[in-house]
């Protein structure tokens, strides 16, 4: 299975399927993100089935969130930023694998979008347990309804039927 790393979370993917750490990309890194505001997806992934699956990490269990943003608006625009990312890099990526990678991703038949959302597992007044996923996951189907109709919010206690591993 191939590994992903994003935080104090490792991944674990079926081992036909291709994986990027796409904010890890040079293309994204060096060219992309220079657009003022452009943010992507922590993890890419496409299955057997020929999904691209779009993955966000957020790991609250030590930090609080500060952004401004809502949450859901932020994954709904990181996910709308790494599809325009992947045209742009299927056409303009310097690096072959990425390239490569890019158009395997725009040749799939279905787009996934995934919040992987850690939180504390025991709540306190210093971290508590504030963010209600399903609460997230409804907002999230409204924000993301031409991408994804039907996007998810997993953890490592509830990981649903995705086909990867998190620890």
């Amino acid at each position: 299975m191939p590994d992903i790393t994003e935080g104090k979370l490792t991944f674990k993917f079926p081992s036909k399927w291709q994986v990027a750490k796409y904010d890890d990309w040079s293309f994204y890194r060096n060219q992309f993100q220079r657009i003022d505001g452009t943010k992507g997806v922590d993890i890419l992934a496409i299955d057997t089935d020929k999904c691209i699956w779009a993955i966000e990490v957020k790991d609250y269990r030590q930090h609080l969130r500060s952004k401004v943003i809502d949450l859901p608006g932020e994954v709904a625009c990181k996910a709308r930023n790494t599809l325009a990312g992947l045209f742009a890099a299927h056409v303009n990526a310097n690096d072959a694998d990425e390239k490569r990678f890019a158009g395997d991703a725009l040749v799939s038949k279905r787009i996934r979008v995934v919040l992987h959302l850690e939180q504390p597992s025991k709540h306190s007044k210093l971290f508590p347990r504030a963010i209600d996923p399903a609460d997230i996951k409804q907002k999230l189907k409204q924000l993301l309804k031409a991408i994804d109709p039907h996007p998810d919010v997993i953890e490592i206690g509830r990981m649903g039927t995705v086909a990867w591993k998190a620890r």
